[in-house]
């Protein structure tokens, strides 16, 4: 979809000839882009990175026990103690 002074303007998929995303995506369910490779174009995206991961050494031992109580409720370690951190400085 090109721009215009901030705005989207409707435009064709070039390869589905679809312009609502739901004809679009119908299109992908049943292609494959190695199929239709020779109607493609390269494309240039600028991506805004806003969050930001920090490594912190945690006893192998306190570990394991962030990994069994996150998975005991569905979470990921990470889920966890973010949560955890959270609710201690909230705290």
């Amino acid at each position: 979809m090109r721009r215009s002074k901030g705005r989207r303007l409707a435009k064709t998929s070039t390869v589905s000839q679809g312009q609502p995303y739901e004809d679009i995506g119908a299109f992908w369910d049943t292609h494959d882009l190695a199929d239709t490779s020779d109607q493609t174009r390269a494309a240039s995206l600028d991506v805004a990175i806003k969050r930001r991961r920090f490594l912190v050494a945690v006893d192998p031992g306190i570990l394991r026990e962030v990994r069994r109580r996150a998975a005991t409720r569905g979470l990921t370690p990470e889920s966890l103690v973010n949560l955890w951190l959270k609710e201690k400085l909230a705290g």
